[in-house]
């Protein structure tokens, strides 16, 4: 198998490298926490780890996932045709079935506390679960994240039942609306669970913007959210 993965990155490296020669090849597979892979060189050797989960893949499968990973060392484009074989085969229910698994089995959850020095999280999930969800939404493990995080304000991990709020809004400079707001974005990722179409996975669908609208404050937190871009000179922040 080894022999085969090699022969398949020598040919991305030849496709892709131009007249760079083709580095010696080290490539395995290994029990990642999900589906990733990771390509190095080091010493002028590339060294290719592929998650397990790939092992029994079809051979034009491997060969795609090649030219991804080769693409992306080489900061070239994915040629359409891999891009395309190995997003089909990584979206398939079995296979995003398998990734989780490996995430909740392999991987680990960071959780602090939903206590905050301002506001308090799981009070803060109730409120806001009554007021726009009847209390109905199941409760998820609610937390803080270790780090100030300014670009990404929540997320909402499906795998370990949990939404992380950035620490940054854990300020009495925050206005406790535009906490709620970015918790209840994440809230929503409950209720409207990602859409898969034609090989990708939607996680902001129409149902979702709209839901998401109905927010009180709406207004107000987009603007916020232009605010704090331009103060602090980056990206608009966003919830994931």
């Amino acid at each position: 198998m080894s022999s085969s993965l090699e022969k398949l990155f020598g040919e991305a490296f030849s496709h892709l490298g131009g007249e760079r020669s083709v580095p010696p090849l080290d490539v395995r597979f290994y029990p990642y926490a999900g589906l990733h892979h990771t390509i190095r060189l080091r010493s002028g050797r590339a060294y290719v780890r592929l998650s397990d989960i790939c092992k029994d893949a079809p051979v034009e499968v491997h060969r795609a996932l090649a030219f991804v990973l080769v693409a992306r060392l080489l900061s070239k484009r994915t040629p359409a045709i891999h891009e395309r074989i190995y997003r089909a085969y990584s979206m398939q229910p079995e296979i995003q079935r398998l990734s989780d698994i490996a995430r909740r089995h392999r991987g680990r959850k960071m959780v602090s506390s939903a206590q905050g020095n301002v506001y308090d999280l799981n009070r803060m999930f109730a409120r806001v679960n009554r007021k726009y969800f009847q209390g109905e939404l199941p409760t998820p493990t609610i937390t803080w994240s270790k780090r100030r995080t300014r670009r990404i304000l929540g997320h909402h991990d499906r795998v370990y039942e949990t939404i992380t709020i950035s620490k940054s809004l854990d300020s009495a400079e925050v206005p406790e609306w535009f906490t709620e707001f970015i918790l209840y974005h994440e809230m929503l990722h409950i209720k409207h669970p990602a859409k898969l179409l034609n090989g990708r996975r939607y996680y902001h669908t129409e149902a979702f913007r709209t839901d998401e609208r109905r927010f009180s404050h709406y207004q107000e937190a987009q603007r916020w959210l232009e605010r704090v871009a331009r103060q602090q000179r980056i990206a608009r922040p966003r919830a994931a």
